[in-house]
Parts: structure tokens; C-alpha cells; sequence
């Protein structure tokens, strides 16, 4: 690696430990190396058992540093640290994560953690019972207390017929991870030891067993809003509504259908919550029955359904908030945007939350869409419109706000 000059490509150290998971760390390395990145790849001995040497060259088109004493000249356990502007570590085992909390260094990859001073992202994956050990636990704490960004490993299938918590992340979430914390650059993450729940998606209330009510919301703003919070250091419950997403590497999720299922869901998961950010859109209604079986037409006549209020999920989150927790509202309207500007601060009252995102919402507008136009009003009085932006800029956007009050 070069020093880094305008217009150089982003210099990535990916390290790799021994795990069955290596060759998935394949597929994070040509993401990175297709959108533009510099990609060194550093396994450890027990990964090169996994995947080869050559495999790690010829997908990186760069050499490949195994050891301490290969171009010793170059002091490259010290200069590949020193100069990387990112360090991913995946798949991180728990033998890497327990080194790297202790300082040790008998390795090239340790000796690279030791000497970075730039943002690292661990990947972990390892089986269930050993993700949840309290050694793992106790060092994946360390490790995110001096700044690094853990992920939540997956929940799916493991090596054999196991199936738990501790699968990798899929590559390409990794990646989106890994490009979130490169954009921020070397800005400490500001929401390290913070809990945040957020909910995501659009609530579905049965009709009959194959009608429901519901509506637009695609889930793609709540989960830029996670991936967000996991980029800067939150331990992140992702409560998904009928989202068809791929799961954010690093967060929980939780996945619920209907707005009371959401309700117990955000209920639960807010009593040990700093952050609660409501981006979901519940339905307002629901039919005051199910009917068991399809609802049928007699003689063309369209049936009448009877419709009652659903609970209001943000504005009960208000009530019962406790001492310095951030509630993050969103009032998602169809009117111009001073006319939605002034329901969102109703609303912002009524439901006694700290921050209100408004925005407009139809038929070509924000539900679905990759962009989004957006006023962010506070309960102190502040306000900031920020024109259209993507949905990953707005979600950064609101995160800055929120960093703002604990600050």
C-alpha cells in the first residue's frame, strides 16, 4: 500500500480468521475490490487451511501478507495498520476476538489490530454456546468500549445440522457495514454502549385469512436507520414489519406482523432501551372481526367492514419513557410540506417525543423509493430541513440528532 493521495482508492485491510465461514470473506473481498477499494487480505494460519493463499491473491490483486518475517524490511505488522483506513475482520472467531481484546500479538493480523487507528469492523462467527459464553461476551464488550464495531453474528444454519445465533453475517451486508464506517471515516462512533430499537415496515391487519389492511411502507428507511446505528457502535433490535430485506449484519431482528404484535414487540424491547426510533408505519385500523373463512361475494354485493382504532404505539412510548431516553417519531403525511410540517409538530407533542422526522408520503413518494425529503423537528424547538437525500444520508442525518442529546 502506498500512502494515500486525492483520488486514491480506499485502503481496506481484511482480515480473515480460522473459520468454516473463511470462504464467505471471498465474497466481502471482490464487493470490495469491484466498488473501488484496496483490499489486503491478512489470514490468519488456520484460515489459509480454508481457503488458499492464491485464491486470497488473485481476488484482491495484491500480495498477500501471512506472516511477520515475509518482507521484514518493510515492517509489515506495524506499516499495514498504520496505513489502512479500514479494518475488517471476517469471519472473526472467538479465539481472534479473545486475542484482540487482550492486546496479543502473535500473529501478523493481531500485530495489524494493534497498530490500526482507524475504524474496525469484527465479523464474528462461531457457534451458538460459544457466541453466548460469557468469556465471548465479556471480550465482544472490551472490544466495543475501545471503539470497534462488533456485529451481531446471524442466526441460521451453522457448520453440521446446528442451527442458532452465530452464523456470519451475509457478505453483502458486511459490506454495506464496512462502507458506512469508511464514509464516516476516523470520527470515534458516537452511539458505543447505547441500546437503540428500531422499528421497520408496515403493520398488516387480517381481514379474513387471505385479505388484510396495510399499506406502502417498504422497511427501507428503518433499516438504513439500524445499519446506521450499527455503523456507529449501537448494539441495534430491528423490529420488522412485513419487510423483504435482507436482515442488517449486526443488528437483532425481530419480526412481527400485525400493529399489536408490533406494539408488544417495541414494548418490550423499549424498557431497556436508550434510543427508541418509531420508522415504522403502523395501520391506524384493523376490522373490529376476523372472519375464519375467505369472505365471499353474494350476488356482487361488496360486504361492509366495520373498522376500530389501533393503539397509538408511539405516543404510549411517550407516556412511559423513562429518565434520558430518546424517542424518535416519524409523521408520515400526504400533505404539502408546511401543512405537514405543522401536523408533525402536533404530533410531536401530542406523542411526547423528543425528535419527529416528517416527511411526505403517496404514491411516487418515499414509501418504496431509495430517496427521501424530510424535516427533522425537536422538542426543544429545533428544527432542520434537509433537502431530498438518500435514505442511508437520512438516517445518518437523524443519528446526528440524537448523538446531539446525549452529548
Amino acid at each position: 500500500m502506498t500512502d494515500r493521495h486525492a483520488g486514491a482508492r480506499p485502503r481496506v485491510v481484511l482480515g480473515v480468521a480460522g473459520g468454516i465461514a473463511a470462504y464467505k470473506a471471498c465474497e466481502l473481498l471482490r464487493l470490495l475490490t469491484e466498488s473501488g477499494h484496496l483490499v489486503r487480505v491478512v489470514p490468519t494460519a488456520a484460515a489459509l487451511t480454508f481457503v488458499g493463499e492464491a485464491t486470497w491473491a488473485a481476488l484482491s490483486g495484491q500480495p498477500v501478507s501471512t506472516d511477520v518475517w515475509t518482507g521484514a524490511h518493510e515492517v509489515p505488522h506495524v506499516r499495514l495498520g498504520r496505513e489502512a483506513e479500514l479494518v475488517v475482520v471476517a469471519p472473526a472467531t472467538a479465539d481472534l476476538l479473545a486475542k484482540a481484546a487482550t492486546g496479543l500479538a502473535d500473529d501478523l493480523l493481531t500485530n495489524t489490530l494493534l497498530t490500526a487507528r482507524c475504524p474496525v469492523l469484527f465479523a464474528p462467527a462461531m457457534h451458538t454456546e460459544m457466541w453466548e459464553h460469557p468469556a465471548t461476551r465479556a471480550n465482544v464488550a472490551t472490544l466495543r468500549a475501545r471503539g470497534a464495531v462488533v456485529l451481531e453474528p446471524a442466526v441460521g444454519r451453522l457448520t453440521g445440522a446446528d442451527t442458532g445465533k452465530g452464523r456470519l453475517p451475509e457478505p453483502a451486508e458486511i459490506f454495506a457495514a464496512a462502507t458506512r464506517l469508511l464514509r464516516r471515516g476516523p470520527v470515534a462512533p458516537d452511539l458505543v454502549g447505547r441500546h437503540v430499537v428500531v422499528t421497520a415496515g408496515g403493520t398488516r391487519e387480517p381481514i379474513d385469512p387471505v385479505r388484510f389492511i396495510g399499506n406502502r411502507s417498504s422497511g427501507k428507511q428503518g433499516y438504513a436507520i439500524a445499519r446506521a446505528a450499527v455503523a456507529r457502535g449501537a448494539r441495534v433490535t430491528l423490529i420488522a414489519a412485513n419487510v423483504a430485506l435482507p436482515d442488517p449484519a449486526g443488528a437483532d431482528v425481530v419480526r412481527v406482523e400485525t400493529t399489536e404484535q408490533l406494539r408488544q414487540a417495541v414494548t418490550a424491547a423499549a424498557k431497556v432501551a436508550d434510543v427508541v426510533v418509531m420508522a415504522a408505519a403502523p395501520a391506524d385500523f384493523r376490522p373490529a372481526a376476523f372472519a375464519e373463512s375467505k369472505i365471499k361475494k353474494v350476488d356482487g354485493a361488496a360486504p361492509t367492514l366495520e373498522l376500530v382504532t389501533n393503539p397509538d404505539i408511539a405516543a404510549e412510548l411517550g407516556a412511559a419513557k423513562a429518565e434520558g431516553q430518546v424517542l424518535v417519531a416519524f409523521a408520515a403525511e400526504t400533505a404539502e410540506l408546511d401543512r405537514a410540517e405543522a401536523a408533525g409538530h402536533e404530533k410531536l407533542l401530542r406523542k411526547r417525543a423528543d425528535l419527529i422526522v416528517v416527511n411526505q408520503v403517496g404514491l411516487d413518494k418515499t414509501f418504496g423509493a431509495e430517496r427521501n425529503q424530510a424535516v427533522i423537528l425537536a422538542a426543544d424547538g429545533g428544527r432542520e430541513a434537509l433537502p431530498e437525500l438518500s435514505k442511508d444520508d437520512l438516517a445518518d442525518r437523524i443519528w446526528d440528532r440524537v448523538a446531539d442529546r446525549f452529548a
